[in-house]
């Protein structure tokens, strides 16, 4: 047999391997059939992705953040419990679910601002860092080294150099192209920086795969972010669309366990003391009867590979399948797992007004054709699809009947609910609710219809088999 044919051989019997490790693994099917679809017919290149996005190495080496997330949640109920919180009857049973699944905690008493651009998310974030007095702690997935992300590094170290406790985390591989000498300045000037999971050689392969893809921001533990917004230029322009949380109340403290479980995974430090959880005064109940402030009930909900369950698309489905009335979606990716994509059809046949808002144009042509097919299928169920036409829709939120909404960086896809660490807001009450709805029906006024596109409901054969056949892969994007 020549070499050639030993080198055939060869693959094939390391590719036949490689797909029995994909079955053993006992993952959910449409994905085991993708990687072995993936390895069968591209048997170099299937293999090195298998290797490099496909093991399953997450429980066994990242299961002890489950110990410490708990601890930290302990810690956090010590400090802030609220005896006389109230959760209305409508609301229990989504409650009741992260509480159940993850301990995530409701908190009352919060003010949240919605900020649906740049220009208004950034100075209101440098404003809130100039008046920082004890800690500034930051988690992104990107950290950009551009005329912005200089702005915001400059203001920490100024912070840090007054003695406040400043932290960042970084994605290593959101932010792979920034050069190490950014977050080493920042280092010398006193900040605290971190990156999340470090892809290097030789052990990049159990680590390129899971990334934290959270925007989190706590100042002081009395003011939070949360949203899609990273720190880079590109998020200051008027066509970029993204919607970020301002949150004053006993809110902030499950933002802040967020962070400081990410802060442990990372740096191996524990930072349980009570002034990183600081109650912040109740509003007097004469305001609140007479309406002159908000009192929002708030439930900070975080998912990841080493999660029990996949808590944010269970809530997702949890909030689709309670819809009465109505149900708008924004995100910039949609590529949903088959439990999301069934609640929205059966939501949409049962009566409810499901709209999802997704870009015109993606910033990704494979996941653009990917989603034309669970597009096309979720019209054809009485779903509205709108594309955005303003620009790049990266917002992701959901709101359901002027009642129960959430914002985070979760994008309706498999990586969010499934390969990322991610983290959303879940808000109860008519105040947040009517605010998301407004910043929908707003954007709709920038968009088209995807059913009166005669292209995109009725593609070619060979488009319709290209976008067929990326669907196939959807679960490995």
């Amino acid at each position: 047999m020549s070499l050639l044919g030993i080198l055939y051989w060869l693959s094939r019997l390391v590719a036949i391997a490689a797909i029995i490790h994909v079955v053993l693994d006992n993952r959910q099917p449409a994905k085991t059939i993708a990687w072995a679809l993936v390895i069968y017919f591209l048997p170099l290149f299937g293999v090195v992705a298998y290797i490099f996005f496909g093991v399953n190495r997450r429980r066994e080496r990242y299961i002890s953040s489950r110990s410490m997330d708990m601890l930290t949640k302990r810690s956090m109920l010590n400090f802030v419990e609220q005896e006389d919180l109230h959760v209305p009857e409508d609301y229990k049973p989504i409650v009741d679910l992260f509480v159940n699944e993850s301990f995530s905690l409701p908190f009352a008493d919060n003010r949240v601002q919605t900020i649906t651009s740049g220009y208004d998310f950034f100075p209101s974030l440098l404003h809130d860092i100039s008046q920082a007095r004890a800690h500034i702690h930051i988690c992104m997935y990107i950290f950009e080294d551009d005329a912005l992300g200089r702005l915001v590094a400059d203001a920490l170290i100024d912070k840090a150099r007054q003695g406040v406790e400043v932290r960042v985390v970084y994605d290593h591989v959101g932010s792979w192209v920034v050069k190490n000498r950014f977050f080493e300045r920042m280092r010398e000037g006193g900040v605290e920086v971190e990156p999340f999971m470090p892809v290097r050689f030789p052990r990049l392969t159990s680590k390129a795969n899971y990334r934290n893809h959270r925007k989190v921001v706590v100042i002081d533990g009395r003011v939070g972010y949360i949203g899609g917004m990273n720190i880079a230029v590109r998020y200051v322009s008027d066509s970029w669309r993204d919607t970020m949380l301002r949150i004053e109340g006993r809110g902030v403290c499950s933002l802040q366990r967020v962070f400081l479980v990410d802060w442990y995974f990372v740096d191996r430090t524990l930072l349980s003391d009570r002034k990183y959880y600081p109650v912040p005064p109740s509003q007097p109940d004469s305001q609140k009867k007479e309406g002159r402030q908000e009192d929002t009930l708030l439930q900070a909900v975080t998912s990841g590979p080493v999660a029990s369950y996949p808590e944010i698309m269970q809530g997702y489905v949890r909030v689709i399948l309670a819809a009465r009335r109505y149900i708008y979606i924004e995100t910039p990716y949609f590529l949903p797992t088959a439990a999301v994509l069934s609640a929205l059809k059966v939501a949409a046949l049962s009566g409810v007004d499901v709209r999802i808002m997704v870009p015109h144009s993606s910033d990704a042509w494979f996941v653009e054709w990917a989603s034309r097919s669970f597009l096309r299928e979720a019209v054809e169920a009485g779903v509205q699809v709108r594309l955005y036409t303003a620009g790049f829709l990266h917002s992701k939120f959901m709101v359901s009947d002027d009642a129960v909404s959430t914002c985070g960086s979760t994008n309706v896809d498999f990586r969010s609910f499934e390969n990322n660490f991610e983290a959303n807001l879940f808000g109860y009450g008519s105040a947040l609710a009517l605010k998301l709805k407004q910043a929908y029906l707003a954007d709709e006024q920038q968009s088209i219809d995807f059913a009166t596109s005669k292209p995109l409901m009725h593609p070619s054969f060979f488009k319709r088999l290209a976008e067929s056949f990326t669907r196939l892969l959807s679960p490995l994007m």
